[in-house]
């Protein structure tokens, strides 16, 4: 069963989608807010997200992009805003389809249904290039200018998460979570000792790191 994140401040939009999708067979998730929704499709991933653009707190654009620094996952946005403008902004900030309101069901899930369907993001190459530095994925493995380097099973796992995002903003707690697990959310302390160790291993200046990026206070970044 597909578990589908609905994001809309109306309550009667809330609870007629909600209502809909369970009929169709769908899980439905649910928030009134951005920041709402960001912290539950980071707790929950959802296999769609139905967004509504004209939130109380955050702006539409802003959750799809805090969504794409971290997931790939389908994205209908929802607007009672039918100026072209704001659907080519909607669309190149990384949403994969628009629906003005009002809108009929009949059409919404057969949308919803059409981006289900579409293959997932192709992931990295089982090899990476950092620098120096040959990552061989699939092997666990990495070989610099003088010979292999060690990597512990944590510097493993965050690193493949790193490279499997090139160039987004993946959020620290959302490496915490996927790596240490759901209660260790509140512990950057870990991510600052073992990307300080990553860099040490594998920046030509750990210093002035080039690949393993920090933006400060949200999260890190693998900038190919």
């Amino acid at each position: 069963m597909s578990r589908i994140l609905v994001v809309d401040d109306e309550p009667q939009m809330l609870r007629a989608l909600k209502i809909n999708l369970h009929a169709r067979r769908y899980s439905a998730l649910t928030a009134a807010t951005g920041q709402e929704a960001l912290d539950l499709a980071s707790r929950t991933p959802p296999d769609a997200v139905l967004l509504d653009l004209g939130l109380p707190d955050l702006d539409g654009m802003d959750i799809i992009r805090g969504l794409r620094a971290w997931s790939a996952v389908p994205i209908i946005v929802l607007s009672g805003r039918a100026d072209a403008t704001d659907k080519v902004r909607a669309l190149d900030a990384g949403a994969d389809d628009y629906v003005t309101k009002p809108f009929g069901m009949d059409e919404l899930f057969a949308r919803l249904r059409a981006v289900l369907r579409r293959p997932a993001r192709e992931l990295p190459p089982p090899k990476v290039v950092i620098g120096d530095y040959t990552v061989d994925v699939a092997a666990s493995q990495v070989t610099g200018p003088n010979g292999p380097v060690r990597l512990t099973p944590t510097e493993w796992r965050i690193l493949a998460l790193m490279l499997a995002s090139p160039g987004r903003l993946i959020p620290g707690r959302q490496i915490l979570q996927e790596v240490w697990g759901p209660d260790q959310e509140e512990h950057s302390n870990y991510l600052r000792v073992y990307f300080a160790g990553l860099r040490r291993k594998l920046e030509p200046d750990h210093t002035r790191p080039r690949y393993l990026v920090t933006e400060p206070g949200i999260g890190y970044r693998y900038e190919p």
